[in-house]
């Protein structure tokens, strides 16, 4: 099992000086590397393979222009190969989107490996320095010198802030967390970041809305700011606090909320929502991609996985809002701005979001059962978990 381990990093100017002349190097390769296999498969049409791009870069080292990239550790430059052609891996099977070029404003990192850094007494000795690393530990139930780095990135965030990323593997497995018998459905919304088939809202804190007006505040002042000059960098590195605020912020309130699920909960179940199709409306864009919704998801599967709860992922076309958790009824309709409706079957007055929540988790739990079937709480009206595609007249059962 691979753990990572993010400490915050305080480098010296002779340290900094040489990350920064690493990332430069890193930067100028990746992007000259991308260039490269942009034009051959223009002009030839054919792919670009690792060992290929191993060569080029070989052939980029003895130009006498590039003479300065042997002043830095070889190995992140080897890692940014590996990097470019994972990206590219990812991006053929239609896992990431195409391969951008790198900025020197955005955030800069090297990688480097067990031939390029030493891991002694937990303390943190990276290539071409003479002194290591002074970092500060954060978990005090860990000992760092009882830790065997096998790959160390070292990262500079826009706001001036560094980090170092340590990967171990661990033989151990992580502690399993009592059994409690629970079972949740969580619907992801709006209003309510999350709202639970227990009838819990989670409020949606709305980090970057709180934050807007001293944003934007920020950006107009760099925008006055003329380009190169030392106030526009000065003035760029509050936006980039400003956005990082933010990010902490939402960072903070997804972790504590999914780790509380994934304690208190043996079975959680969401819908597999189309974030992506989401954020193309211009009118919610930021509201959803504030909320964080594909992070959220991304804890809870490591989360539920670490602490030995289920987590299931129901199909994204269930009819979770409009079929009455009591009787079963579908709705033919039901528009977004109707926040409750009755059943006209059964006569229960339902609340849209926690409707949907009781219908997720006992759809959940259909799924967690190997295909048994749905049982609507207060009615002996069975859905057949066989039911796959949805229909107009009956709800359909999710599928993984």
């Amino acid at each position: 099992m691979r753990t990572a381990y993010r400490v915050r990093v305080y480098p010296t100017p002779e340290q900094a000086a040489v990350l920064h002349r690493t990332f430069g190097c890193v930067r100028l390769v990746w992007n000259r590397v991308l260039a490269w296999r942009q034009a051959r498969y223009h002009a030839e049409g054919v792919k670009t393979s690792y060992a290929q791009t191993d060569r080029y870069l070989t052939e980029v080292k003895r130009d006498p222009e590039f003479a300065f990239l042997f002043e830095v550790s070889s190995v992140p430059l080897q890692q940014t190969l590996r990097h470019q052609y994972t990206a590219f891996v990812n991006f053929f099977a239609g896992r990431a989107r195409y391969p951008r070029f790198k900025s020197r404003h955005g955030r800069q990192s090297a990688t480097y490996t067990r031939s390029a850094f030493r891991w002694r007494e937990g303390r943190l000795h990276l290539a071409k320095m003479d002194a290591p690393l002074e970092l500060v530990w954060s978990w005090p139930g860990i000992d760092p010198a009882t830790l065997d780095p096998s790959m160390v990135t070292v990262s500079r965030d826009p706001d001036g802030r560094w980090y170092a990323c340590l990967a171990v593997e661990t033989a151990d497995e992580p502690e399993q967390a009592p059994a409690t018998g629970s079972a949740v459905g969580i619907d992801l919304g709006v209003n309510h970041f999350a709202v639970l088939s227990t009838g819990e809202k989670v409020a949606n804190p709305r980090h970057l809305e709180r934050k807007a007006k001293n944003l934007a505040r920020y950006q107009r002042r760099m925008a006055r700011k003329q380009r190169g000059s030392n106030n526009r960098v000065k003035a760029r590195a509050k936006v980039a606090r400003a956005h990082t605020k933010v990010r902490d912020a939402r960072a903070d309130f997804l972790h504590k909320t999914s780790a509380r699920l994934a304690v208190e909960h043996d079975l959680i179940v969401i819908e597999d929502l189309n974030v992506r199709g989401m954020v193309r409306n211009r009118s919610l864009a930021r509201v959803i991609s504030d909320c964080g919704w594909g992070e959220f998801r991304r804890q809870l599967q490591y989360k539920t996985a670490r602490a030995g709860r289920h987590l299931i992922v129901i199909d994204r076309w269930y009819p979770s809002t409009k079929t009455c958790s009591m009787c079963g009824h579908l709705l033919t309709e039901l528009s977004l701005s109707t926040r409750t409706w009755q059943c006209p079957s059964c006569g229960t007055r339902h609340d849209r979001d926690i409707n949907a929540a009781k219908n997720i988790v006992a759809a959940g739990r259909a799924v967690s059962a190997c295909g048994a079937d749905v049982r609507h709480s207060g009615s002996s009206r069975v859905r057949s978990a066989m039911k796959q595609e949805t229909q107009p007249a009956k709800a359909g059962i999710p599928r993984l």
